[in-house]
């Protein structure tokens, strides 16, 4: 009958083809456990070699991703799908996709120009394409990082590498530049002396280099003084607003007076 004919095939079907899927699932399962081993111990070797973390994160990825295009062909020649020519189309697609997605291509040299120079790494505080915070993560086609009001950004490695960029942590050390104005009517060396106090005495202030105080302009309504403290990069904001502070009660204290902008009105009689 013909029931009876289609459980047959039915039947030859599962036994021919299940055993194949059931292979291909264990193989999945069986490879996906080697993947995370096998990127566990790199993990644990570059650690131990003390790797920098920027290039372990992007190895890691690097691996991973090579790892697992592996183990999608072993699926692929368990099934009974020829990889050879399995291949053949892939390098067809990708040189069609490679086409298609040059900017990608581009983050990817990007993001190996970025390991091989090393213009910056993990915690760094960086400026680039227009963006400012400290690098959180370097992956293989884009960089995260996180702004000062605590914002991930993800910019393209192509864009990145291609352009300006700003390492405020090589030095390790930044200058905080603040511009202090006093009445025409105060005494310059004491009003230097009151500020450089504030500088001397402050713990986060760098003393080397040494901050420095000095008359940078005389304004319509005052005198102003570029008062230039040194901080690391972890104190650079602590210093900018306590001593911007500092200044203004040590100047109030000292009887020195702080003008604020004048107008004058002119008014006409009728």
């Amino acid at each position: 009958m013909d029931i009876e004919r289609y459980i047959s095939l039915a039947q030859d079907f599962i036994i021919e083809y299940g055993i194949k899927v059931l292979g291909a699932i264990v193989i999945w399962i069986i490879g996906s456990w080697i993947i995370k081993k096998i990127t566990k111990g790199i993990a644990k070797v570059m650690s131990k070699n003390n790797y920098d973390v920027s290039l372990q994160k992007f190895l890691l990825n690097l691996i991973g991703w090579g790892l697992k295009i592996l183990l999608f062909l072993a699926i692929l020649s368990q099934l009974g799908i020829e990889t050879t020519s399995f291949a053949a189309i892939l390098a067809a697609a990708g040189l069609a996709i490679g086409m298609a997605l040059q900017g990608s291509l581009g983050n990817f040299a990007g993001g190996v120009l970025i390991m091989i120079f090393k213009p910056f790494k993990i915690g760094d505080l960086i400026e680039g394409q227009g963006e400012l915070g400290v690098v959180k993560e370097i992956e293989i086609f884009t960089t995260k990082i996180l702004t000062p009001t605590n914002k991930e950004v993800i910019i393209p490695n192509g864009a990145l590498s291609n352009g300006n960029i700003t390492n405020y942590s090589t030095e390790g050390k930044l200058r905080v530049d603040l511009t202090i104005g006093v009445s025409y009517d105060a005494d310059i060396k004491q009003t230097k002396e009151v500020l450089m106090n504030i500088l001397t005495s402050n713990p986060k202030v760098l003393q080397d280099p040494a901050p420095s105080v000095n008359v940078s302009e005389l304004a319509d309504s005052s005198v102003n003084f570029a008062v230039r403290p040194y901080a690391t990069v972890a104190d650079y904001w602590d210093v900018y607003f306590g001593v911007t502070e500092e200044c203004k009660l040590a100047l109030d204290a000292a009887g020195i007076e702080i003008p604020y902008p004048h107008q004058v009105e002119i008014h006409k009689e009728a």
